[in-house]
């Protein structure tokens, strides 16, 4: 599934929270990719490190954290982290193949999304939000 523009509130708020995860929680400049299933704050993650680079090890990869990210009783979120700015870079294109078969067999309506420091964008329909400088929200 791909985002459209407008995305619903959940997304925002959910995709609001990866970005800030990452900002709040990754304090080197240069990381290694890190795809992550379920939601912020309790996903299940996978440390590409070495990147692998076969695409049915990527796709079991995805398989099995997606139906270990379900297990919160909520639809799951895909999304892969790292460092640059928010355009296709090659670690996104090579996940997004795998993860769009891993979702479809599940039948979940489950996309990739990229989230860097920056904000989070779509690579398939470029849906994107950006911030300048992103702060977790008051409790008011």
């Amino acid at each position: 599934m791909t985002l459209q523009a407008p995305i619903d509130r959940r997304t925002h708020r959910v995709l609001r929270a990866a970005v800030l995860e990452l900002v709040e929680g990754e304090p080197r400049r240069r990381f290694p990719t890190v795809l992550h299933a379920g939601l912020p704050g309790r996903s299940v993650r996978h440390v590409e490190d070495p990147p692998l680079q076969d695409a049915g090890l990527r796709a079991d990869v995805v398989l099995s954290m997606l139906l270990r990210g379900s297990a919160t009783g909520e639809r799951p979120l895909l999304w892969l982290t790292r460092p640059g700015e928010l355009s296709a870079h090659d670690d996104d294109l090579r996940w997004l193949g795998p993860a769009h078969w891993a979702a479809s067999s599940l039948g979940l309506p489950v996309g990739l999304v990229v989230v860097t420091r920056r904000g989070w964008f779509d690579p398939v329909s470029d849906v994107r939000r950006e911030w300048r400088r992103l702060r977790r929200r008051s409790a008011a």
